[in-house]
């Protein structure tokens, strides 16, 4: 299934969720389904379709009683763009839109994947990433967003899904590490390599040894070296 580069168009005033969910969906698929006890994004013959626009561990024990049963697969939008709308008091009329500096990538999924690692380890679960451009609507709430200067997140609007990959396997999850990384390697290694904060590179290399796609081999002062496991 391709559908890279779609736009959307009616679905802008609608939150992010909703937004996914009538992008990603096709014809039969059926909507808010009970299945095994737990309301299920979407069903598509024997797959089941579940829409994450953050924390996995809130769907950590969902997942885990679905896939029993089941293939799951667990869809992820990373904003690669984003826009950032205010709003005025009156919440409808726009006081600025500007474009964040953060680009996302597809190896931002492991901000998330530390809350259930093992799961890609299953033959019945996968993970769908999509790359997106995203508008993030914020009104003021004045001491409620102290973090933003009192400016909080009113709610995340699709724009155009850019780029989309299927993860089955941790081979697959390894893969995202650049070719380029030599070997062993250290987390600061990493990176280096993907450009991107040490602290990323620290969720990959948890997340991967809990795979089983690297082990540790050795130390380089005292900074642990890790070397790949899987063909």
């Amino acid at each position: 299934m391709q559908k890279t580069s779609r736009k959307i168009g009616t679905l802008n005033a609608k939150p992010l969720h909703e937004a996914l969910k009538q992008w990603y969906a096709q014809s039969n698929d059926r909507f808010e389904v009970s299945v095994d006890g737990f309301v299920v994004d979407i069903v598509r013959g024997d797959l089941l379709v579940e829409i994450q626009t953050r924390n996995f561990g809130a769907v950590k024990r969902k997942l885990e009683k679905l896939m029993v049963h089941h293939p799951v697969r667990l869809v992820y939008p990373i904003p690669r763009e984003k826009w950032i709308t205010k709003l005025a008091d009156d919440g409808t009329n726009q006081l600025s839109r500007r474009k964040s500096p953060k680009r996302g990538a597809l190896e931002h999924v492991f901000e998330e994947l530390v809350s259930l690692p093992k799961l890609l380890m299953n033959p019945n679960f996968s993970i769908e990433l999509l790359l997106i451009q995203e508008e993030e609507v914020r009104r003021y709430e004045g001491t409620h967003g102290w973090r933003r200067r009192g400016w909080v997140t009113h709610e995340r609007r699709l724009l155009r899904v850019l780029e989309q990959r299927i993860l089955k396997t941790p081979a697959d999850m390894y893969a995202l590490i650049p070719s380029t990384l030599a070997e062993p390697f250290t987390t600061s290694d990493l990176a280096i390599a993907i450009a991107k904060p040490r602290r990323l590179a620290q969720k990959m290399v948890y997340c991967l040894r809990l795979m089983g796609c690297i082990t540790p081999v050795g130390k380089r002062a005292n900074a642990i070296l890790y070397a790949q496991t899987i063909a």
